[in-house]
């Protein structure tokens, strides 16, 4: 397995908002779990307001039908209500896995 390509998320809770997005990314892992061009997606907290998304993919076309799946539609329906802004989502190729 050659994982190459990622996805990096950057996510901005509104002020008293930081469970509610912690929640709804714990709710988003059986959506990551279904799609068969996902290889890893984890979410992760950097402080109360600061949360994040870090997905890996064999291929372009899996990060492509990711980036128009499931996940990134909840977040859309959610994200006015949740974050103070919108997300940071930036494309990354990966260099090094063990």
């Amino acid at each position: 397995m050659a994982i190459t390509f990622g996805l990096l998320a950057m996510l901005e809770a509104k002020p008293g908002k930081g469970e509610e997005l912690a929640a709804f990314l714990q709710s988003g892992r059986a959506l990551a779990a279904d799609e068969p061009g996902t290889v890893t997606w984890y979410a992760f907290k950097v402080d109360e307001l600061t949360y994040g998304i870090f997905d890996t993919f064999e291929t372009e076309e899996g990060r492509q039908a990711h980036l128009s799946g499931q996940i990134p539609a909840a977040l859309g329906q959610v994200g006015p209500e949740l974050l103070a802004k919108d997300p940071d989502i930036r494309p990354i190729d990966v260099i090094a896995v063990t």
